[in-house]
């Protein structure tokens, strides 16, 4: 099964714009609720917005818990465009709840697809290039994430807090753009397709990942997923209020977030490309690693800027990017038929980690207690990250299962 260099292209393009809408979407929910609150927009309350925040993410961990088995079944051209449309539509129709509970509901189903877009997204991007750059496949896939966030942080910046609607609008708006140049670019996964002209295929479910052929490999990895999600999540949800609460100014803090955010685009194009030539493995054990020392170090006030702000950006490097190695080492080591289903999982239980991380450390902040324990507790997150990619087979291969070889696109 061929793939041309531009169908190829188009596939990369399509895939990143997909992850671009769903780090969009993330800032665009937060620089809202300020707002929201301030307003009293609809009788909203700190408890309607936390509902809003919780019920959305909910959303996207039940939406990539479902879409695997389907994706795996029927293919991922059209559960991708059909993620996408998804989001698209409910999220135009979020500035036009009529209230709070409305609101929550429309950011639940909004969430279903955009759940479903990044662990589509990724498997069609990881079947897209040749196995043996998988782990570049996810990395860069993922950039697209950060690169939204940072679009949406401009565009509330120039709409100011009057219009925060157009936040919401401007994301559906896109999303309905780029789902008709889907369905006519968008081509079905090679590997999908070889895998359905093998009449004798076998199909792999949820029952299979946790039987005795997979099981080790799998909770393995939703481990490091669950990890990795609640750094993420934790320390962009919380890192400007956690350096406020260690006396640093908030200006200082709040740029601290963006250093940690280049850092994190940073390190997915570095992460991939060194895990290419070294092994998944070997560097994911090492991110987390390197991940949990900047972590600690963090806890420990640092009076020069210029050695605050590297030792930041380090850790945006090797944190952010250590949990998507963990997707790369999900594509490369389940087969076709399976694909979808695992990494649709493993987001699904990484999204719970997502809800886990800024519960717990605004739990901290709570009880006056996030600095230094807020890092230390990162940092043992990371290291439990660390520990569950260093009990992963080391190769590419599932549990006594030799990993399916494919033929590189193209070749």
């Amino acid at each position: 099964m061929t793939t041309s260099p531009r169908r190829s292209m188009w596939t990369a393009v399509l895939c990143w714009l997909t992850v671009l809408l769903e780090g969009y979407d993330l800032v665009a929910l937060g620089a809202t609720i300020p707002t929201l609150l301030k307003t009293h927009h609809l009788g909203f309350t700190a408890a309607g917005a936390t509902l809003v925040a919780t019920v959305s993410l909910v959303g996207v961990a039940v939406g990539a818990a479902c879409v695997g088995p389907i994706t795996d079944r029927f293919g991922r051209r059209g559960m991708l465009i059909g993620s996408v449309l998804l989001f698209s539509v409910f999220t135009l129709l979020t500035p036009l709840a009529p209230s709070v509970a409305v609101f929550a509901v429309l950011r639940f189903v909004a969430g279903l697809g955009l759940g479903a877009c990044m662990p589509v997204a990724l498997t069609t991007m990881s079947e897209n290039l040749p196995e043996r750059r998988r782990a570049s496949a996810s990395t860069i896939t993922m950039t697209g994430y950060h690169v939204g966030a940072v679009l949406t942080s401009v565009l509330a910046l120039s709409a100011g807090t009057d219009n925060w609607h157009l936040l919401f609008y401007g994301g559906g708006v896109v999303g309905l753009l780029v789902v008709p140049i889907m369905w006519w670019k968008l081509p079905e996964s090679a590997a999908f397709l070889a895998a359905k002209e093998q009449p004798a295929a076998e199909k792999i479910g949820l029952r299979d990942l946790l039987g005795a052929r997979y099981r080790r490999t799998s909770l393995l990895v939703w481990t490091g997923s669950f990890m990795g999600l609640l750094l993420v999540y934790g320390l962009n949800t919380w890192l400007p209020q956690l350096m406020r609460t260690a006396g640093y100014p908030i200006s200082t803090s709040v740029t601290l977030l963006l250093v940690l955010n280049a850092g994190g685009v940073i390190g997915l194009l570095v992460a991939g490309a060194v895990a290419d030539r070294f092994g998944i493995k070997p560097v994911a054990v090492i991110w987390f690693g390197a991940g949990a020392v900047l972590l600690a170090a963090l806890s420990m006030r640092i009076d020069s800027s210029v050695l605050l702000n590297l030792i930041v950006l380090l850790t945006g490097v090797f944190v952010f990017s250590a949990q998507v190695l963990i997707f790369g080492y999900v594509a490369k080591t389940f087969p076709a038929n399976a694909r979808g289903t695992a990494l649709g999982l493993t987001s699904a239980v990484g999204r719970l980690g997502s809800i886990l991380g800024p519960f717990v450390t605004g739990a901290l902040v709570t009880a006056g207690i996030a600095y230094p324990w807020g890092f230390w507790f990162f940092a043992a997150v990371a290291l439990l990250g660390l520990l569950a990619m260093a009990f992963v087979a080391g190769r590419a291969r599932t549990t006594g299962t030799p990993a399916v070889e494919e033929q590189p696109l193209g070749a």
